[in-house]
């Protein structure tokens, strides 16, 4: 199946459906030959979005993905790269979006990932030390320099965009493009909720991470913690003690409960969460996460799904998720 494109909120840039990200793999399980391996799947597939970040595994990520990039040669105009800037080191001026962290983040990151520009670029998460005016005028800064062509944010809440918005449009600047936000059936009310007034208002696009929800929505941890999966990695912790926390042993149940549906389908568990995500119109698109060629192969499949996912079986799925674990986010 083609990759579907989709366009990046009101923005002109077009992004593929799913896109392929690196936090956790990059760096902590996979060198140079195993994150080209698979983003050469993911590019062949129609992949043309590449997800990354000064934190993850402390720059050691985007080094890797910069070298991936030198060596497949792919035309610069033929994929979208991004970081995210706030984490960057432990000094007080490593950390942040004030106007030096954010400019200094952003000429490491072109330097780790051997590129010009960055197409886009996140605050990773808002920064309640820094005034919203300094953080607006500077992402203005490095798009006018041409550093970067769209600015957005990472985990803001509903408030915290409008008011960069605000901001820009107050000013003649360019505001916010897109949200990073955490979105799965088990996490849903920011995407589907808070944000719903601003796909409208201000043509928000999304590019959502965690679509399996760690994994849950794999079904990989119903009978335990593999020994070679995320939450078994050293620094992990804890997502080992989410996963064994009486919260994530009911969506681990609710997880089994989804997977007769899959199998209807004809499916993996996976494959259904993934398409589940590409139903909802106002998910420009969904960061698929792999450590093996096997994996992202597999989540590719997801596209075959979707056009399975007729009112009914959406219906079924909604029927499951109406009775949520305890603690987790309804909408």
């Amino acid at each position: 199946m083609d990759m579907p494109i989709r366009r990046l909120g009101r923005s002109g840039l077009p992004v593929s459906a799913l896109s392929f990200g690196s936090w956790v793999t990059f760096g902590e399980q996979m060198n140079v030959d195993a994150a080209a391996a698979t983003m050469r799947v993911a590019y062949d597939a129609g992949i043309n979005f590449f997800d990354n970040a000064e934190a993850y595994a402390g720059g050691q990520s985007e080094t890797i993905m910069g070298e991936v990039l030198k060596r497949e040669g792919w035309s610069r105009d033929s994929y979208v790269v991004s970081s995210k800037v706030f984490w960057g080191g432990d000094k007080p001026t490593q950390r942040g979006l004030h106007r030096k962290h954010v400019r200094d983040c952003c000429d490491t990151a072109l330097t780790r990932l051997q590129v010009d520009y960055l197409d886009l670029y996140f605050c990773h998460r808002p920064d309640v030390d820094t005034p919203v005016e300094e953080v607006v005028f500077t992402m203005d800064q490095l798009i006018r320099a041409g550093k970067v062509l769209y600015w957005g944010t990472s985990e803001w809440n509903a408030q915290q965009i409008t008011e960069a918005v605000g901001v820009a449009r107050a000013n003649g600047l360019h505001g916010p493009t897109m949200e990073q936000p955490q979105y799965h059936m088990f996490h849903r009310e920011k995407v589907e909720a808070e944000f719903e007034p601003l796909y409208e208002t201000i043509g928000l696009g999304t590019t959502v991470w965690s679509p399996l929800a760690s994994g849950i929505l794999t079904g990989k941890y119903r009978d335990g913690i593999p020994s070679d999966s995320r939450a078994a990695l050293p620094g992990y912790e804890w997502l080992r003690r989410r996963f064994e926390s009486e919260e994530g042993q009911a969506m681990i149940a609710k997880a089994r409960q989804l997977e007769p549906i899959a199998e209807e389908l004809g499916c993996k568990l996976g494959q259904l969460a993934i398409a589940w995500c590409l139903t909802n119109p106002d998910v420009s698109t969904v960061i698929l996460g792999a450590s093996k060629v096997e994996q992202l192969e597999e989540n590719l499949g997801a596209l075959a799904v979707l056009d399975q996912l007729t009112p009914e079986v959406l219906t079924k799925i909604e029927t499951v998720l109406a009775n949520a674990p305890e603690g987790a986010q309804r909408f």
